[in-house]
């Protein structure tokens, strides 16, 4: 994503237009040359990448600011689950079609969140596309060398513990689809538009990147869907976990649709977009972690416990009996 030369290319125009405003960091450079620079410091660098495809991680409708907030918040997600401060971002844009309509409140947005989660536009690449409208970023995070928490850390014992409320997103796609969520809550527009809004905007738990590495022994966010990104992290663990189903927080507009049988448990336990943190906490450091995430105004649920064995999680209803999942996440292939 370079913007140098004397004579100016239609994407070299695109770009200072509407890219060159964003590159705020130094190293930078104002987008004029073909890298960027990071310059080197104690810290080690947490590297992440994350793609968002029109058709796939959001609808062709969907309002251009809203899928310029996706795009980067996914990967602000991946680095909070490391215990990562924000460093800065590369993006590739691959585009049908150049229109200023829907360039500018992209790259508005964009910079927007890149100055509030204080991760600049370092470079990048754009392209054009006769195929689907096509994002990727890739981020990069600072950690105290040694301190980025890994999926391999969890042990027998330790309580298992998400932020905020789980499965909201599926069911807002399900209402922009008009699916049986949008009949379920056909007069209630504000939490419609909740659940709407935390499918195209996801609320990335950076500020818990501190807690995260100072007391979660491991930890990963929530892109697929609960059930099946729990047994990635206890498999990469070796442990196994017992999870109580009616623990698991929901929004009121989630548990709404619940009790109204318009999507059962498993859809909010395997439905993917939460972006919520899934964390492992040694029962020893619990008090610590729930203190700091009050003082950082994230709300934080323990919703069972890692055990020892190496079957698949088990989640358990409140007679105590366990659910049979069919689907445990969302998969692209």
């Amino acid at each position: 994503m370079s913007a140098g030369g004397s004579r100016a290319s239609g994407e070299d125009d695109l770009i200072a237009r509407y890219f060159r405003p964003l590159a705020t960091h130094e190293g930078a450079f104002g987008l004029i040359d073909d890298a960027a620079v990071l310059s080197a410091s104690s810290d080690e660098t947490v590297v992440t990448v994350d793609a968002i495809v029109e058709g796939v991680h959001f609808l062709p409708n969907d309002p251009p600011d809203t899928i310029a907030r996706k795009a980067l918040r996914v990967n602000l997600s991946d680095l909070a689950a490391k215990g990562a401060m924000p460093a800065g971002f590369v993006l590739t844009l691959a585009l049908r079609e150049a229109r200023d309509e829907w360039l500018r409140p992209f790259a508005q947005a964009l910079g927007e969140d890149a100055a509030q989660f204080k991760c600049p536009l370092l470079g990048g690449d754009t392209v054009s596309t006769p195929g689907p409208l096509t994002i990727s970023i890739t981020a990069f995070g600072l950690v105290e060398p040694g301190k980025m928490v890994r999926r391999t850390g969890a042990r027998a014992g330790d309580r298992i513990a998400v932020t905020g409320t789980i499965g909201d997103a599926v069911l807002g796609l399900d209402i922009l689809q008009g699916g049986k969520a949008a009949t379920a809550l056909a007069a209630d527009a504000d939490s419609r538009d909740q659940l709407i809004a935390r499918y195209r905007i996801p609320q990335p738990r950076n500020v818990l990147a501190q807690a995260v590495r100072n007391h979660a022994s491991a930890a990963m966010d929530i892109s697929d869907g609960l059930a099946g990104d729990l047994s990635k992290l206890c498999a990469a663990s070796s442990v196994s976990a017992i999870v109580e189903a009616a623990s698991v927080p929901l929004s009121a507009a989630a548990r709404h649709v619940l009790t109204s049988g318009a999507a059962g448990i498993e859809t909010l336990l395997a439905g993917g977009d939460d972006y919520e943190l899934l964390c492992a906490v040694p029962e020893n450091r619990w008090a610590d972690f729930c203190a700091a995430s009050r003082q950082a105004g994230v709300a934080v649920t323990a919703i069972g416990g890692i055990i020892a064995g190496t079957e698949p999680p088990a989640f358990i209803d409140q007679a105590g009996q366990s659910l049979v999942l069919k689907r445990l996440s969302y998969s692209h292939f």
